[in-house]
């Protein structure tokens, strides 16, 4: 895109940014460092900065002073912004690459911003807030052919290479069903209490950004965000892409044909305690069609039939669990095991055959100088991304029968306002359109 064109749509986008200059171009030297800019830097960011402090780290981004004090001090040469659309208008030129670490409702717009001027993208789970911002950033990355890596760094242990090999050996024969889940009740925080001033420190405008304005409060920021359906994406968007990717992974999964979801009363504010959801992917290739099922809590109830076939055997329980025509497998990031229905079957591991990780940063930086894509890039993490979004929308639309799914339209043929929680709402001034 052309500067002049890139400067018309990001004004028809509520985004002018003035001044932009030249696009960088990265060197594809193996020797070189990344020039990168850090945006959201004193939470999740200091994964980043940790993962990619050995590059040339020439700008640092936060709204907030306090918490990002420290890592200003481990990059004194690096210029500091509060706001990223400055920081894109003022260095556009002297940066390849950007690491986005901001809560979830702020994830889109810097994310959309860089890769418009061609900036390579690091980029935080689940993406961004809803399925339509998912969609938009993996075919943006996919027409601009960017490097992208979303932050999913259990993809690069050992073991979960091993779990995939076992899944994928056949040993456990046809895979009918899996279990997939996250514990824990985390959800309903307090109301918020607006009495408390705002920091000096913190930029609440720009932490605000293009969702819903509300004063400062300390129940937002900087943590409880996450458990407000206008700013985060509860304990399904949180972990979602770290768990769900295990069968998406290790069964080339692609889109859902059929979703629904149950749970608690639904409140319009906050992230519910827990949730079930259900995600029917059909036959693909040699793959038969199967249920995939989604738990914010204990495991669905449906697996108890699975392991009542096993009597008194005691199977240890992960955060997944496969069910195949010959066994099952229970797994979790550092381990799996296997359980074969016919007990006296021997179950013989497969050969290593997934090669071992430079390391989950590394992957990115080598995938700018123009080697293998990173493993967790757009293109497989955007659509398991999509998938704990789309289970939240589900259980927000009461789709407790179940509705289908066309994924191609991002549309429900059966429930139209499935729309308001699958395309994004963004408040005067932050429209895209």
């Amino acid at each position: 895109m052309k500067r002049r064109e890139f400067l018309k749509t990001t004004a028809a986008f509520g985004l002018f940014l003035p001044g932009i200059s030249g696009l960088a171009r990265g060197d594809a030297s193996p020797n070189e460092r990344v020039n990168v800019a850090l945006i959201g830097i004193g939470g999740q960011g200091g994964h980043q900065v940790g993962g990619l402090g050995s590059q040339n780290v020439v700008a640092l981004c936060d709204v907030d002073d306090a918490r990002a004090g420290g890592v200003y001090g481990k990059f004194p040469n690096a210029k500091k912004y509060y706001d990223y659309r400055k920081m894109f208008d003022e260095m556009s030129n002297q940066f390849d690459a950007v690491a986005v670490s901001t809560p979830d409702h702020s994830h889109f717009h810097p994310s959309w911003i860089g890769m418009q001027l061609n900036k390579h993208l690091y980029l935080e789970k689940p993406m961004a807030h809803c399925v339509k911002e998912c969609r938009i950033l993996t075919e943006l990355a996919r027409e601009k052919k960017l490097a992208t890596q979303l932050g999913m760094q259990r993809h690069a242990m050992p073991s979960m290479r091993r779990t995939i090999e076992a899944v994928q050996c056949g040993a456990i024969g046809d895979i009918v069903e899996v279990y997939s889940r996250i514990g824990g009740d985390r959800g309903m925080p307090q109301p918020l209490d607006f009495s408390k001033p705002k920091p000096e420190t913190l930029d609440w405008e720009v932490w605000i950004g293009p969702a819903k304005f509300r004063p400062y409060t300390s129940g937002l920021c900087p943590y409880n965000w996450r458990f407000w359906w206008d700013y985060g994406t509860g304990e399904t968007g949180n972990w979602c892409c770290h768990i769900l990717e295990i069968p998406f992974w290790a069964l080339n999964l692609t889109y859902p044909e059929k979703v629904s979801a149950v749970g608690p009363e639904v409140d319009p504010e906050r992230t519910s305690k827990g949730m079930d959801v259900v995600f029917d992917f059909p036959a693909v290739g040699d793959r038969k069609a199967l249920k995939l099922y989604w738990s914010h809590g204990g495991f669905n109830r449906e697996i108890k039939k699975h392991l009542e076939r096993f009597g008194d055997r005691k199977i240890k329980m992960g955060n997944t669990f496969f069910v195949g025509t010959k066994g099952v497998i229970s797994c979790d990031f550092g381990w799996h095991e296997v359980h074969l229905y016919d007990e006296k079957a021997e179950y013989q591991a497969p050969a290593e055959t997934i090669p071992p990780s430079p390391g989950f940063h590394r992957e990115w930086l080598n995938a700018i100088k123009g080697g293998e894509p990173a493993t967790c890039n757009f293109d497989f993490s955007g659509k398991i991304a999509e998938a704990g979004l789309l289970g939240n929308a589900a259980y927000r639309v009461g789709a407790v029968e179940g509705i289908r799914w066309n994924w191609q339209e991002i549309k429900s043929p059966d429930c139209a306002a499935i729309d308001e929680f699958n395309y994004p709402n963004y408040r005067k001034g932050w429209e895209i359109g």
